[in-house]
């Protein structure tokens, strides 16, 4: 049994649908609706080009995954005018994590726009929350920076999400691994993979979190056990996250 988890099929939105579903969902029509088709469009239904190149919602995911996370860097750090590094860096990954991603993209029903192919066995859980960061891209080309920036933060931030609530969130994520590896009968490993003298500050742990000789997370920390939990939170919201949310 593979580690990842298949996504239900959902009904294909055609192209002619689209601009009225971001409509119902955001309030505006966008201008070049071809690069939103793009960013629904899973690998798996990719469309080939001349040379070879597949034409699927990758790059617009990655463009996404910067755009978001400097939005959201930014509405911390103006939020939060007292909190140092660490918390803002702890609560932009709370915020961005594939399993929020995930959770943002079904509630808005982003999910029911992807694009995949039937056939094509995927086994991931991310594949919602790979679009969410795609229509971000899509936004971001089409729209601009400010307009997106405005969409993040009034649209998404602050209505769908409760920033007190993952304040207080104070998940024990090694625990919630070995505990779903005890019941699903898989093999765990932490490996210390380096450990980096930094004089004063003590020596920077880097852990790999192994699960059925895969590695599915990395976490870095002045700690060992903070590090294998750094770790452990990668892997949960990475791969293992929508096991409980669906």
């Amino acid at each position: 049994m593979g580690l990842f988890f298949p996504l239900r099929r959902k009904r294909k939105v055609s192209g002619n649908e689209l601009p009225d579903a971001i409509r119902n969902i955001f309030g505006y029509y966008p201008k070049n609706i071809a690069i939103y088709e793009l960013a629904f469009r899973h690998k798996s239904a990719a469309t080939r080009i001349n040379n070879g190149f597949r034409q699927c919602n990758e790059r617009l995911e990655y463009l996404g995954d910067a755009v978001l996370g400097s939005v959201v860097a930014d509405f911390l750090y103006k939020k939060f005018p007292f909190k140092d590094e660490g918390f803002l860096t702890e609560m932009r990954s709370r915020i961005v994590s594939r399993s929020n991603l995930n959770l943002l993209s079904r509630k808005l029903g982003l999910n029911k726009l992807i694009q995949a192919s039937r056939d094509s066995g995927i086994k991931t859980s991310s594949i919602p929350g790979d679009a969410f960061e795609a229509f971000i891209g899509a936004v971001y080309l089409d729209k601009g920076y400010n307009f997106t920036k405005k969409l993040i933060v009034q649209q998404i931030i602050q209505t769908h999400l409760d920033i007190d609530e993952l304040m207080q969130r104070d998940i024990n994520f090694k625990s919630k691994i070995i505990e779903w590896a005890q019941k699903e009968k898989r093999s765990v490993e932490f490996n210390i993979v380096e450990e980096d003298d930094r004089g004063k500050n003590g020596k920077l742990y880097t852990i790999e979190l192994e699960i059925d000789k895969e590695i599915a997370g990395r976490g870095q920390d002045f700690s060992i056990k903070r590090a294998e939990q750094s770790a452990s939170r990668i892997a949960w919201e990475e791969h293992l996250g929508n096991i409980e949310t669906g």
